[in-house]
């Protein structure tokens, strides 16, 4: 979600911060700005419109300087708006004396909104955010390193913080709870970010805060302290960001080019598996596998969907039930724990606040047994979870997933085969046949990646709807449910997906000849089952868009459009169908004129509740 960039340096950093936000550009954002140390006040710029814009603005009012933090909002509390936007002055005047950024949700900032309006502080925002800066102020004794450790154990909720104070030049103190944050090494200078993609090029030592630590950047030192308070070191990693995942090359829009690269990155997500073992998974990976008689899967969105689907695999193959929530209900309801329950959490960024927080709840609850499924090596969700399995999708830059999806089901039907293995239900010669199989998926989702003029040809008359149905079965469901949500995402047509056999019971009485019907049809078991649901939306003069398998029997006909994948591919069909439904999403919004990359309302890395 929001990005924060900060720096400690002996040269103008002003380029440093606008290309850390422009490298942040992919979470999502309605709002930026910058502040820095010059001349011996603070000065700041803010933008409702891209980082580019703010670019613009800072080159014309040539702010240049030492010391300064950067910003990208993503609206929670306050509309986007300038007057919103980060970074917060206090006192909020021309005599400013702090300036402030901030990721995450203040829980408590109505009380301490009221406290500081009685001490006489005016705000000028709607944000949880200028709380902070107002109570740091407040709170301000001449040192902004101990202030700050002072301040932060007033606040409740989750935050990432980098602040600068006037009278200390060439220092910014951070702190994190809940939101992550990273520190930046470099030479008589130093760094603080969101992550380390938006310090590329600038360093590549990077130490992860852990939570509650704070941390006092200056020009020659770090130091670290605890939630305690006690002075700690924290380790210092070589993080190669890769800076080249940024650029478009020969694409329109980043979703494109990362819907392309779905067939190299599931290639990289499977390199080196010549063989089903619990060892995939971690070093005690086999010792856990032999002791859970369940699973139970954590995820939000788009990684939701790729856990229901695993959980037609796992059951199927492995015989070990699985359930599936949504991380934000989860760890709200009463739930009955097992402690021999394999705890598997999914997230694209590893940082997901509901995931974290699902996850958290359900070792709190006896279920000690974790695994995630993760793109990010060193995020917090593959440091709280004792195994994992890095899927290798690369930096994401759309708002809407595409590639991280397709690895996160390619790892989770590994998972499902190793469990399957450890259970005594997967065969030497099903073992060879899956991964022949799984070695074949790069060339298999090309193949239907060269379908894109079709697609493109029913874009144009999605472009004119307003609302779509999305049909599956079976394990094609959930990609049903993945397939309306990307045409949600970014084209903003209304979309809902439901199993096909539940159109009798509701869905069918919104059937008319407006609206589109995308149906999954793969020959499997249920196609005849399939077929008649589909003749009921014929009947209705419903106008049938299917992606059929090329065996299928399906043909095209009047009010059913049908396009045809070139293989059918058994329990991995629903990877090869997803690629098919991004391209029908990219391609209506496209037509739709939206932006496809940065789709209003939505952040990429969603780490508030």
């Amino acid at each position: 979600m929001c990005g924060i960039v900060g720096a400690v340096a002996q040269r103008n950093i002003t380029p440093i911060l606008i290309e850390g936000l422009k490298r942040l550009e992919y979470r999502g954002y309605d709002s930026c700005g910058v502040a820095l140390h010059v001349d011996g006040q603070l000065q700041r710029s803010r933008s409702t419109s891209r980082v580019a814009d703010l670019e613009s603005q800072i080159g014309t009012a040539r702010l240049q300087g030492f010391t300064g933090i950067a910003h990208t909002r993503w609206a929670t509390h306050g509309a986007p708006a300038s007057h919103n936007a980060h970074p917060h002055f206090s006192p909020s005047s021309e005599n400013a004396r702090i300036a402030l950024v901030h990721n995450g949700i203040i829980e408590n900032h109505d009380e301490l909104r009221s406290e500081l309006q009685g001490l006489g502080y005016e705000f000028q925002s709607q944000t949880d955010t200028e709380v902070i800066a107002h109570l740091v102020d407040h709170m301000y004794n001449g040192d902004l390193f101990d202030t700050v450790q002072q301040a932060v154990k007033r606040l409740h909720g989750a935050y990432a913080i980098a602040v600068f104070a006037r009278e200390e030049p060439h220092r910014v103190v951070a702190a994190r709870q809940g939101s992550p944050l990273i520190v930046g090494l470099g030479e008589g200078e130093n760094f603080v970010a969101s992550d380390a993609m938006a310090l590329a090029g600038t360093t590549d030592q990077i130490i992860y805060l852990e939570e509650g630590d704070v941390v006092d950047l200056q020009l020659g030192r770090v130091w670290i302290v605890d939630a305690d308070g006690k002075p700690v070191e924290r380790e210092v990693k070589t993080v190669h960001a890769h800076t080249g995942a940024a650029e478009l090359g020969p694409y329109r829009h980043y979703m494109q080019k990362e819907i392309f690269e779905q067939p190299r990155v599931v290639g990289d997500t499977l390199e080196g598996v010549t063989g089903i073992m619990p060892e995939l998974f971690g070093d005690n990976a086999y010792k856990i596998f032999k002791e859970i008689d369940r699973v139970l899967i954590l995820a939000c969105g788009t990684s939701y969907y790729a856990g229901v689907t695993a959980k037609y695999w796992i059951e199927s193959l492995a015989k070990v039930p699985v359930n599936v929530e949504i991380a934000s209900e989860y760890r709200y309801r009463d739930s009955v724990p097992n402690p021999n329950t394999l705890v598997v959490t999914i997230s694209q960024s590893g940082e997901t606040a509901d995931t974290l927080a699902a996850l958290k709840h359900a070792r709190a609850l006896g279920m000690t047994k974790t695994l995630t499924i993760c793109n990010v090596a060193t995020s917090a969700m593959v440091r709280e979870c004792e195994l994992s399995y890095i899927t290798r999708a690369g930096v994401e830059v759309g708002v809407a997933s595409t590639k991280a999806f397709t690895t996160q089901l390619a790892a989770l039907f590994l998972l499902t085969l190793t469990l399957a293995q450890v259970n005594g239900h997967l065969t030497d010669e099903q073992e060879a046949q899956h991964l022949k199989q799984m070695r074949h998926l790069p060339v298999a989702i090309a193949a239907v990646l060269a379908l894109e003029p079709q697609i493109m040809a029913w874009a144009d008359e999605f472009a004119r709807k307003e609302n779509a149905l999305f049909l599956g079965r079976g394990i094609h469901y959930p990609i049903a449910l993945e397939g309306a949500l990307k045409l949600k995402e970014i084209s903003y047509i209304h979309a809902e997906a439901y199993p096909a056999g539940e159109l009798k019971h509701g869905p069918l009485a919104l059937v008319t000849d407006e609206m589109p019907v995308v149906t999954i049809a793969p020959n499997d078991q249920l196609l005849e089952k399939l077929k008649s649901n589909m003749q009921e939306v014929r009947a209705r003069g419903g106008q049938l868009y299917v992606f059929a398998d090329v065996d299928s029997r399906i043909s095209s006909s009047d009010g059913v459009h049908v396009i045809r994948l070139p293989e059918h591919y058994g329990l991995l069909s629903p990877i090869l169908h997803v690629a098919a439904l991004q391209l029908l999403a990219y391609h209506t919004a496209l037509a739709r004129g939206t932006d496809v990359d940065k789709p209003r309302n939505l952040a990429k890395s969603v780490t508030v509740e």
